[in-house]
């Protein structure tokens, strides 16, 4: 059996869950289809979200949004995409092994965050001895020890931009390659080099590098830039096209080259910000609103 409805999204983080209260309320059918591992959930707390000046959990944020999304009869169904057809000018979405006829499709899959290979990163994460947006929160890192962990071409530019924060900033390279100007550049500002290769360790509350020759240096927070996963290895069947980072390419209605199927969020965006991704979503969603068959309101009963 399959459900026709007007708009299938893909992805159940900050980006979905707007586009979907979007549509619902201009009178759209929607499902969400949620794999559950939105990256939001690694917050442990943001104050860098609008409009919550004493701060929210990732978690606590997801559930907000969830609950708004209901209220409007959003159906949210949990599950991953198996694929996604072009039928005629729309889409056929499987999932959870039911399947959607649906004329549009906002993909809203977000990236995964490549963590060290350590069993207690998410431990580390939720108390903050490792954090993975710098943008995010380093204003509540100001002046403590910190830490850059990662591929040499990687970190310098963001302990660069970390040394506006912070008087002590590390870099920890997870390679031999370090000739680039951007590692120059971090420690002309001040930040130091330690020797590549070291081991990563927590003790509960903080992170320690242990370096080949044996030494041993605490922090109070590390940010690890190992990459992400996601962007065009999307279960489409569908050739997307994708920049040099792997973002996928959209225009200024966030809509992919395929007419229809449209990207929000950090699957899209250099910027991983959740205000970015909920404006990209209200875009979008408007966008497929605008683009679908008008269809009058009925006169009201009595």
């Amino acid at each position: 059996m399959i459900q026709d409805i007007d708009v299938a999204v893909v992805g159940g983080g900050p980006a979905g869950l707007t586009a979907a209260t979007y549509l619902r309320r201009f009178l759209r059918s929607v499902v969400v289809i949620d794999g559950g591992r939105s990256r939001a959930r690694y917050i442990p707390e943001s104050h860098n979200c609008p409009g919550f000046p004493q701060g929210v959990s990732g978690t606590g944020l997801l559930r907000r949004m969830r609950e708004q999304a209901e209220a409007f009869e959003v159906e949210i169904t949990t599950g991953c995409v198996d694929t996604i057809v072009r039928e005629g000018e729309g889409f056929v979405v499987a999932a959870a092994g039911r399947r959607w006829r649906a004329r549009k499709v906002i993909l809203a899959t977000g990236l995964t965050d490549r963590l060290p290979e350590v069993p207690w990163a998410e431990a580390a994460i939720a108390c903050g001895a490792l954090r993975l947006c710098a943008i995010c929160d380093a204003y509540e890192a100001s002046d403590q020890t910190i830490a850059v962990y990662g591929p040499g071409a990687a970190i310098g530019g963001h302990a660069a931009f970390l040394r506006g924060y912070s008087a002590r900033i590390a870099l920890l390279p997870t390679d031999e390659d370090l000739a680039h100007e951007a590692i120059a550049r971090a420690q002309a500002l001040g930040a130091t080099l330690l020797p590549p290769g070291g081991a990563l360790e927590f003790d509960g509350a903080h992170c320690h590098y242990r370096t080949p020759d044996g030494g041993v240096h605490r922090f109070d927070t590390v940010y690890p830039y190992l990459g992400y996963e996601g962007g065009p290895s999307l279960p489409t069947g569908l050739r997307l096209d994708s920049d040099d980072s792997g973002a996928l390419e959209v225009d200024a209605h966030q809509q992919t080259r395929v007419p229809g199927l449209y990207a929000v969020g950090d699957v899209v965006s250099g910027l991983n910000q959740i205000s970015v991704a909920v404006g990209h979503a209200a875009i979008a969603a408007t966008h497929a609103h605008n683009a679908l068959p008008f269809v009058p309101r009925a006169p009201a009963p009595g």
